[in-house]
């Protein structure tokens, strides 16, 4: 293998952990965002609170989401340059 060039192994590895991370982040944005979605529905907020919490669940979910998706990608990037 030449010193530089990645093998179909390696870019394949690549891509199921792009989808590992993106997967994985739109569905805890999505929980997130569930939580505040049912905290509105089970006590009943209704007007400006109701869409104040559900921007914020939006805005909290979407934080987790981008938290996670990198997380998972700075992980897999570490192990791969330790050889792993």
């Amino acid at each position: 293998m030449d010193m530089g060039r990645e093998s179909r192994w390696e870019k394949d590895a690549m891509t199921v952990e792009i989808v590992f991370a993106l997967v994985t982040a739109i569905v805890l944005a999505a929980a997130v965002f569930a939580v505040a979605l049912t905290l509105v529905l089970a006590f009943g907020i209704s007007g400006a609170a109701r869409k104040d919490a559900l921007v914020a669940g939006a805005l909290l979910g979407t934080a987790a989401g981008v938290w996670r998706l990198v997380r998972v990608l700075l992980r897999f990037d570490q192990q791969r340059r330790m050889g792993r």
